[in-house]
Formats: C-alpha cells, sequence, structure tokens
C-alpha cells in the first residue's frame, strides 16, 4: 500500500475571481459540478479554458464502486425535471465553449434516466447551439436501446469510462457493471454513430500490471475508441470504505504508458497524475478536431 503523497502530487486548489464567478453561476441553479465534487486541482485550468463538467440526475448513485466519492442509495431523489432547461442557461452564461456532461447511474429509474439525459443534449443544443458537448454515460446494464435514446440526441463526443484492467474491475467497481459490459457499450457506441469520438479513461495505482495496462490498450482500441486518458486513483479523504492506493505512479512512468499507448493507434492520450476522464488538454484536442472535421 502506498501512504503520503509524493511531491508531484501536491498542489494547491484552485482559487480566484473566475472560479468564484462560474462558482456562483452553477450554484445558484442548484447544478452539481464534478470539477468541485471532486475537488479537482484541474479546475482552474478548465473553466479558465472554456470548459466545464456537470454531473446531471442528482449527487446519489444507485451503485457502490470503490473508487467513487458520490453518495449511494438504493432509492435516490427523483431528477429535477428542470435541470435540463437550467443546464442550457447556466452554461450560457459561463460562456464555455466546451461542455461535458456525467452522470451517477439510477438503476432505479424504468429506463435508468436515458430520457433526461437526452432531454439534457437536446436543451443544451437549443440554447448553446455552438458549443461542443461531451456525455460520459454509464452502461445502462447493456440496454442497447437505452443507450441508443442518448445517442439520438447527438452529443458531438460519447464517453463511457472502463476505469480499470480487467482483473481488477470486481474489487473495483460495483457488481452491476463490468469490463466487457463496458467495452460492448463502447463498441455499439461507435457502430451506432460512427462517425462520432468516442471516448475512455482509465485509473492506474490500483494494483494493476504493465502487462494488464497493455492489454487494456488493446482492448479498447479493439472497440474503436478514439480518445484515452489514464490517470492516478486517489482515495477520498477519511474514507475507509474506498480502495488505498497501491502505488503513486512517477510521472515519468505516466509519459512512457501514454507513449505506448499512442502506438496502439488512438487518436489522442492524455496521460498523467492529475488527468481525468474529463480534462482540458483531453477536450481541447478534441474541440480542435471536432471544428476540423465539420460537415
Amino acid at each position: 500500500m502506498a501512504t503520503g503523497l509524493p511531491p508531484w502530487l501536491k498542489v494547491k486548489l484552485p482559487t480566484g475571481p473566475v472560479v468564484a464567478r462560474l462558482k456562483d453561476a452553477s450554484r445558484s441553479r442548484g447544478l452539481s459540478t464534478v470539477c468541485e465534487e471532486a475537488r479537482c486541482p484541474n479546475l482552474a485550468e478548465c473553466w479558465g479554458g472554456g470548459t466545464a463538467t456537470f454531473m446531471v440526475m442528482g449527487d446519489t448513485c444507485t451503485r457502490g464502486c470503490r473508487f467513487c466519492s458520490v453518495a449511494t442509495a438504493a432509492k435516490p431523489p427523483a431528477p429535477d425535471l428542470e435541470e435540463p432547461k437550467k443546464l442550457a442557461l447556466t452554461l450560457k452564461e459561463m460562456s464555455v465553449d466546451y461542455a461535458v456532461l456525467t452522470t451517477v447511474c439510477r438503476d432505479d429509474l424504468p429506463d435508468q434516466g436515458a430520457g433526461h439525459l437526452a432531454e439534457c443534449i437536446r436543451e443544451i443544443r437549443k440554447v448553446n447551439p455552438s458549443l461542443k458537448l461531451e456525455m460520459l454515460l454509464q452502461d445502462f446494464r447493456a440496454d442497447k436501446g437505452l443507450l441508443e435514446t442518448v445517442l439520438d440526441a447527438g452529443p458531438d463526443v460519447v464517453a463511457h469510462n472502463v476505469e480499470t484492467v480487467e482483473r481488477l474491475t470486481g474489487t473495483v467497481r460495483d457488481a452491476k457493471a463490468g469490463y466487457r459490459q463496458s467495452l460492448d457499450v463502447l463498441a455499439h457506441a461507435k457502430e451506432y454513430l460512427p462517425k462520432t469520438p468516442t471516448k475512455t479513461s482509465l485509473m492506474l495505482g490500483l494494483g494493476e500490471t504493465e502487462e494488464e495496462l497493455i492489454q487494456a490498450f488493446k482492448d479498447i482500441r479493439s472497440v474503436g475508441v478514439d480518445i484515452l486518458t489514464l490517470g492516478q486513483y486517489l482515495r477520498p479523504s477519511g474514507s475507509r470504505h474506498h480502495l488505498m492506493v497501491e502505488r503513486f505512479v512517477h510521472p515519468d512512468d505516466f509519459k512512457r504508458y501514454g507513449e505506448i499507448a499512442k502506438r496502439h493507434g488512438f487518436l489522442y492520450v492524455a496521460s498523467g497524475p492529475f488527468v481525468r476522464s474529463s480534462y482540458r488538454a483531453a477536450e481541447l484536442f478534441m474541440k480542435g478536431h471536432l471544428e476540423t472535421h465539420a460537415p
């Protein structure tokens, strides 16, 4: 087990007038940004550069993954029916040009929230027609029809996180999730919307071997994923439920893993200790790619 943060992971949390203004814009409508909830050290870089990530359908998940700090419950409160409009107006006020929507899992709902997510995308599109929108999806328990409900709303980028290597999936993720199930979600998204970029993320430092990591690169690329992000797993502060960090991966190793991943044919790879699934560098690249390849 790794204890005590190494020097390369010690940074000050972001502050300043830009951060304060954007926090006020989201909080005034009761919205939750993943940037704040996860106390992300990249927040100022992302918001200052014109991107933000919102978590929709509430702040409580029906799953209990052992890496995630989001609260869990068997039956969370119903989604806010006004959330699509609130999101659209808040993004307009924030003047961001790239937004990521992520979501808690809602296994308790008849459609697992697919209709609500689709409505969020449509409303944001209506109010912010030039905004590039990435949707970080749950797996919908392998229901392709529900996945297609969201895809039909037309996100610019479709993301779903594999999270870890196959051997560790049962330990790291909720029992309702699965390594192969996640690969199937990504494969179907690419088959259904072949021209829409797909994206996934892996956490490092959970006990994976280099060989397992390389196999994950192969598996992920085999289903057509275009964008890969690699970042350090950090245990939520003060938690006994969440997994311990097995290893703090050195920045040099992140660089090397990133180079290995690139050789497997990904369109873009972001790899570093502070890289997260929603990361400014990847989103900046993605925005440029979308604009260059616009019909």
